[in-house]
């Protein structure tokens, strides 16, 4: 038996003895009894809201991080920007303790993207951020603020990496051939940097992506998948390993068997309603991953409304920020966030460690449910009244204004409740339906 056949079989024993043992996803068709740590899974399903945050040198050109090399900017120019980074004003703490007061619960940070510079420290090459004049590991600070918070940390790491010499594209889109490419070299590179990572730094989630690239393989998704498993065995790893990443929906059963994965990451919009598969959607405050000068920012009503359908959805929120060439956030950016995080600490009860449903998101409402009680959150302010069916399995004990503890008067006849709304209530606001039994298995509940 060769070397990698035994660290197989170890690595096998190992997850399928260990206490936190899931059966939500997993290694795919290679590895079908390879899942993810249950309790690890749970805890990031509950957490529900995360900052995502691209950064970089390309911030000294305000263009899209990766994607702009070779493309608007020359390659020789942008593969030299990290000469000229030098954050001075980066504060590993006030992004994190805004992250925190914010109402978010993780933190997942761009270590190297599709450009291939790391803003760690990596002995496996010097385009790295101690080769720029800020000379600091920008992610062990990050790391470091996470734990001082209790906020969760993860990393993001591009499969692709468009500067590697080994590497088979030198921008999205190169036509240059596979073969030219050296890509077991590559892939060995990739592992070394993600063992430095994991030891270094760890993370409780790895956020990959890239994968869609001709020369990343399913069998590379899996493999790789294994390999970090048998380095950190609780390490929460996203759809984007593998080849069954979609993009927008869900993976369905068939994906989710065949493909390496944790939860699925649709971007750039809510996922579909699905409460009984984990899944993040990653959506940008502005609307440049990387930080763009005078960039169209969100408002308040929009995030809210988008962090409250993901949740109602059965969804993680990440939401990303870029901060600014001098390692600052943008103050509006910053502000927006405190309000978010305003509101959540008045109704976070209604977004954290809860499932989403039973009634399905609808342009009026959406719902989320913990133990015996089910939080209505309104979204449309013209709706007078709030009339539903409640399922046979429960009564609705009470109902009360979860920011104000108000009781709510309350009538329920033949199998529907009716309550009467204040249309001059500030929206988003949140009922919490108080009822007879526990809500998590209920069936979902289609709004006629």
């Amino acid at each position: 038996m060769n070397g990698s056949r035994i660290l197989t079989v170890i690595l096998l024993f190992v997850i399928l003895s260990f206490p936190g043992f899931s059966q939500l996803r997993g290694g795919g068709e290679a590895y079908p009894n390879l899942h993810p740590d249950k309790e690890a899974m749970a805890r990031f399903q509950a957490n529900r809201f995360g900052m995502f945050l691209h950064w970089g040198p390309v911030t000294l050109r305000g263009t899209e991080i990766g994607w702009s090399r070779g493309k608007i900017v020359p390659i020789a120019d942008y593969d030299n920007l990290y000469k000229e980074f030098n954050p001075v004003l980066f504060d590993a703490d006030k992004w994190i303790k805004t992250a925190k007061d914010a109402g978010m619960k993780y933190f997942i940070i761009t270590a190297k993207h599709h450009d291939g510079f790391c803003l760690f420290d990596s002995k496996y090459t010097d385009y790295d951020i101690m080769s720029s004049p800020y000379k600091k590991d920008i992610v062990k600070a990050l790391a470091d603020a996470c734990k001082k918070y209790g906020v969760d940390f993860g990393i993001y790491y591009s499969l692709a990496d468009w500067h590697h010499p080994d590497y088979a594209t030198r921008y999205g889109g190169d036509p240059r051939p596979v073969s030219e490419s050296i890509m077991p070299r590559y892939v060995q590179y990739m592992k070394d940097q993600l063992k430095e990572i994991i030891v270094n730094y760890d993370p409780k989630v790895l956020w990959f992506d890239g994968s869609w690239e001709e020369c990343l393989t399913h069998e590379m998704g899996m493999d790789l998948y294994a390999y970090l498993h048998s380095l950190k065995s609780d390490v929460i790893i996203n759809d984007r390993i593998d080849k069954g990443f979609q993009g927008i929906e869900v993976r369905n059963n068939a994906n989710q068997e065949k493909y390496a994965g944790d939860y699925a990451t649709p971007e750039q919009r809510i996922g579909a309603y699905q409460v009984n598969e984990p899944w993040e959607t990653c959506m940008t405050i502005c609307e440049q991953w990387a930080w763009k000068p005078n960039d169209k920012m969100k408002s308040l009503d929009t995030s809210l409304e988008t962090l409250i359908r993901t949740a109602g959805g059965g969804g993680n929120l990440l939401y990303n920020v870029g901060p600014m060439p001098d390692g600052r956030f943008e103050q509006r950016q910053t502000d927006l966030l405190l309000q978010m995080g305003d509101w959540m600490k008045i109704n976070g009860k209604a977004i954290y460690g809860t499932k989403g449903g039973p009634y399905e998101p609808n342009p009026d409402f959406v719902s989320t449910r913990k133990d015996k009680t089910i939080f209505i959150h309104i979204l449309n302010k013209n709706l007078s009244d709030l009339t539903i069916p409640v399922p046979a399995e429960i009564k609705i004990i009470k109902a009360s204004d979860l920011g104000s503890g108000k009781t709510i008067a309350l009538k329920v006849e033949n199998g529907t409740l009716k309550l009467n709304l204040d249309k001059g209530r500030k929206l988003p606001y949140v009922l919490a339906l108080e009822t007879s039994a526990d809500t998590g298995n209920l069936a979902t509940i289609t709004k006629k």
